[in-house]
C-alpha cells in the first residue's frame, strides 16, 4: 500500500474567535494587568495603585474578562475581612515570554514609531 503525504499544515488564521480572544488579552488594560500579576498576586486596589490611570470599572471588567478567559484566577484570602486576591493562572503565565517580548519590542522600536508618526503627519499638512 502507497503511503499518502501528509497534507502541509496550513498556518493558523485569525478567525472570529481567535480576534476575539486577542482582543481581550491584548486590550488597553490586560496587557498591564497580566504583567502586574505575573510578578506576583496583588489585590484589586493594589492593581489600581501600580496601574493608576485605570478606573475602578476598567478594572473590573478587565479582571473579570481575564478570569472568563482562563488567565487570571481569583482567590479568597481567608483573613478578617475576608480579601480577593487576583493571581496568575498556569494558563496566563504561558502568556508571560509574549508580554515580556511585546514589551521589549515596544520600547526598543519606539524612537522608529515615533519617526514615522512624525513622516506621516507630515504628510498630512
Amino acid at each position: 500500500m502507497a503511503e499518502t503525504a501528509k497534507p502541509a499544515t496550513d498556518p493558523p488564521r485569525l478567525d472570529s474567535a481567535h480576534r476575539e480572544l486577542l482582543d481581550q488579552v491584548l486590550d488597553k488594560w490586560s496587557l498591564q494587568v497580566l504583567d502586574r500579576l505575573c510578578e506576583r498576586p496583588s489585590r484589586f486596589n493594589e492593581l489600581r495603585r501600580a496601574i493608576p490611570v485605570v478606573t475602578q470599572k476598567s478594572l473590573t471588567a478587565t479582571l473579570r474578562r481575564l478570569e472568563r478567559n482562563g488567565m487570571v484566577d481569583r482567590v479568597i484570602v481567608g483573613t478578617r475581612p475576608i480579601a480577593v486576591e487576583y493571581r496568575i493562572s498556569a494558563l496566563g503565565k504561558t502568556l508571560q515570554g509574549l508580554i515580556d517580548a511585546l514589551l521589549h519590542w515596544s520600547t526598543t522600536n519606539m524612537p522608529d514609531v515615533e519617526r514615522a508618526r512624525e513622516r506621516f503627519d507630515r504628510q498630512g499638512d
